[in-house]
This record gives C-alpha cells, structure tokens and sequence, in this order.
C-alpha cells in the first residue's frame, strides 16, 4: 500500500457462488486507477461450508493485487459485511456483490466522483448481464432492471444499497456505524444502514459512469423467483408500517395496497393475451400488495431470503 496514495478495499461477501465469484476476481484485476489510488480484495465467506476458499486460494497464488479471504460461518449478511468492513485496510471501502462485475474504470470513477462532490459515499448503477440463453419474455418484462440517475444526484436512503458503492471509510470509525444483524437473513440491511447515515447528516451521491453488471443466472429465469421475492419484501414493508408508521400511514398504505391488488387481481387474466412480460411483471406488483397486507396483519407469508 503506497503511504502517500488512498487505498480502496473492494469488500465481497460471497455465499455459495464461486463460479461467479472467480469471474468478479478475475475482472477486478484489470481495475485502472491512473495512479490516484491503490487498491485490495477483501472476501467473506458466509457459506459454512467454505465453498469459497479453494476460488480465493486460486486467485491469491497468481493475481497482483493483494487478496485476503475470511470465513463467517453464521449465514448472515450484515454479519458478513462488518467482518468484512472490520477487516478492510485502507481509506476507502467498495462493495460489490458475487454475482456482478464491473468495467474497468469501476473504482476510479466512482473515486473520481466522490472528490468531485465531496460526497461521503458514491453508488453506481447496477445493470443486468444476461446469458445467451436467457428467456426474451423476462428480458422484455425489465424485472431486472434498476433505476439510474444522473451523475452528482444526491439520493435518498431508499434510493440506495451497497452492490456497488464505495464509501469514506471514516464513516466505520463509529463502531455503532455496522449493518444490523436481525436484518441478516431477511435483507433490507443496507438500506437501513443508509438511512442510520443519512439521519446523521451523511451525503450519498450517483456516478452513472461507473456500473456493475449483475448476472442472471438459470434460477432467476422462472417466474417464481420473482413472485417470492416481491411477496418477501412486501411482507417486510408490511411489518415496518405497522410496527412505525403514525395511524394515518397505515390506514393510507392499506387502503392503497388492498386497491392495487383488487384492481390487478380483475385485469391480470387478461395481460396474457399482450405477453408473458407483462402477465408476470403485473404479478409481481400483486403479489408485492398482498405481501404488506400480510405482513401488515402479522402473518408474512416469506420472511427469509433464500440465498
């Protein structure tokens, strides 16, 4: 670590991918920098099984920049990225997830961008990779697609998360500044950081030019991946509301909910009949309504995420 350049530490907590883990390291070897900063891997692995050691191990014997692996074997993501954070050397912290990789002006843009904003933490777009053989009804539905923004864009906390994000490593020097461990299994932990940091006065901020691409693999290609995953989160909305909203929201966001869903419940038969895209992404939102209302109630149908 040269003593007078920034050093960013690219934080990966991998579970049961190394596959996808393997490509993401071999990509973050061609990282360009242009001699602002240097940079190291730090990997953790959350699989109990270590499935991620002999990948890491391989990548340690021949790549130039320096890699350290460790093991969390409670599976828990907010674990499992504050070994990571705790573990990470350096002025700068980058998070990217197992499954994406980036381009190779990946890190110096978003270094490039925090700078020029001033900004406390910079997150970038997260873009799908899809397979050859990937189904064109799930490529037209955009089900994978995130919102982007225009660079210097301050975002709010639900605007963010951390599959591509690099951040002040000052902000860690709190130790009450950590991803919450009962958000470990459900998911939802990095928003919730955000939101901490936001409350403290802390300024996140959009670099369109410095994506990551996430790949989709065979098991994201039937429409039940989809279904559950909007059928958890609204569960987990649905709880939040009851547990912290004023009376007026909950009634708000239930009314709403139950509306939304009577409404898509008459008109969903019949989207068919214009393409599966559209028949599953108006699912989706269905099933995302009768989540909240469920979790609202108490009785959240899916609570854990299942990778």
């Amino acid at each position: 670590m040269a003593p007078h350049l920034d050093h960013i530490c690219v934080c990966i907590c991998t579970y049961k991918r190394p596959d996808l883990l393997a490509k993401l390291l071999a990509e973050l070897e061609h990282q360009v920098t242009d001699i602002l900063f240097t940079y190291s891997v730090v990997v953790v692995d959350n699989d109990i099984n270590n499935t991620a050691q002999d990948t890491v191990r391989f990548f340690q014997k021949s790549s130039t920049i320096k890699i350290d692996y460790y093991h969390e074997p409670e599976q828990n993501i907010a674990l499992a990225r504050n070994k990571a954070v705790e573990n990470a050397q350096g002025n700068h912290i980058a998070f990217i997830d197992d499954d994406e990789f980036p381009v190779s002006n990946w890190l110096l843009n978003l270094y490039k961008t925090m700078h020029l904003f001033n900004a406390d933490g910079v997150l970038g777009p997260v873009r799908p990779y899809y397979p050859e053989a990937t189904p064109k009804w799930l490529i037209k539905s955009k089900l994978c697609e995130r919102p982007e923004h225009k660079t210097g864009t301050v975002l709010t906390w639900q605007e963010t998360r951390t599959g591509n994000v690099l951040i002040d490593k000052k902000i860690f020097e709190n130790k009450g500044n950590r991803f919450g461990r009962e958000f470990g299994r459900t998911g939802g932990e990095d928003v919730e950081f955000f939101k901490k940091m936001e409350k403290a006065g802390k300024t996140f901020i959009w670099c369109n030019e410095a994506p990551a691409y996430e790949t989709v693999p065979p098991e994201r290609w039937e429409e039940e991946f989809y279904t559950q995953k909007l059928l958890r989160i609204g569960g987990l909305v649905g709880e939040k509301i009851r547990r912290k909203a004023s009376l007026p929201t909950r009634i708000y966001f239930l009314m709403k909910s139950t509306g939304c869903l009577v409404t898509v419940s008459v008109f969903l038969p019949f989207t068919y009949l214009f393409g599966k895209h559209l028949y599953v992404r108006l699912l989706t939102k269905m099933m995302f309504n009768y989540g909240v209302i469920a979790g609202y109630t108490g009785h959240p149908v899916l609570r854990y995420r299942d990778e």
